[in-house]
Formats: C-alpha cells, structure tokens, sequence
C-alpha cells in the first residue's frame, strides 16, 4: 500500500464527531493519552496511541451520525464495485483529492457509515493546507 503522509498509517481509522475538535483532542491527550499527529485546520485533527490511530472531526458526518470508519484500501475502484454488487448503499462516487487520496462513502444495511481510501500519491500536509504536528 502506498505511504501517504496526510492520512493516518493505520488501516482501520475511526472517525469521531465532535462539537469542538479542539477541546475534544486536549481531553483525549489528556485523559487517554492519545498524541496530535496532524491538525487539518479546525476541523479535524489526526490522533494516535501506540501503532493506533483515530480522526476527530467536525460537522463531517450528519448531525445525527457521532461516527464513522475509514478504512485503507489498495484499490477504491475495485472495492466500489464489489460493495455496490453486494448490496452497499453507495453515498459518494469514487473521487480523487489534492491531499493525495481516493475516496468513497457507503453505508452498510445497518445505516453505519463507511469511508474507503486510496493513497493515490504521497503528499505533504503543508501542500493541501494541514500542519504536521507528529509524522
């Protein structure tokens, strides 16, 4: 799998919806120990703990929604089709992003949200507008 330095080296990423990223990435560093890795703005910071991983965000997923799960895949094309072929309720098509990813959004037959990556080039966070705390 391509290394790509803007999304978290893990291959199941935890998205966790938060009123105030900010304040919600002090108490989890505080209270659980988790350590900053990237600020994306004030809307979603990169955490990890040990070889874990786990985005805070917010207003990324709907308002009734306080999670979601990214996950890294080789091939987003691929995996498209067979989620769809297999019954997945498709939210958004395959799409490429400047901060070097692939990405797609489904939902399984619970209602649970899923988001699927691709690292398609290695791309500094500074590129795109992020700030590198802890690579």
């Amino acid at each position: 799998m391509l290394h790509n330095r803007s999304v978290p080296p893990c291959t199941v990423i935890p998205v966790l919806n938060y009123p105030d990223v900010n304040a919600a990435a002090d108490w989890l560093s505080a209270a659980f120990g988790f350590i900053v890795r990237l600020r994306l703005g004030n809307h979603r910071i990169q955490m990890k703990y040990g070889d874990g991983c786990l985005v805070v965000a917010e207003g990324t997923v709907p308002a009734d929604t306080s999670h979601l799960v990214l996950v890294r895949v080789e091939d987003a094309h691929e995996h498209y089709a067979r989620a769809r072929a297999h019954g997945a309720r498709i939210l958004t098509q395959p799409t490429d992003f400047p901060f070097g990813e692939r990405q797609y959004n489904a939902a399984d037959f619970a209602g649970h949200r899923w988001t699927f990556t691709q690292s398609i080039s290695d791309v500094a966070p500074e590129v795109w507008g992020g700030e590198a705390v802890d690579l």
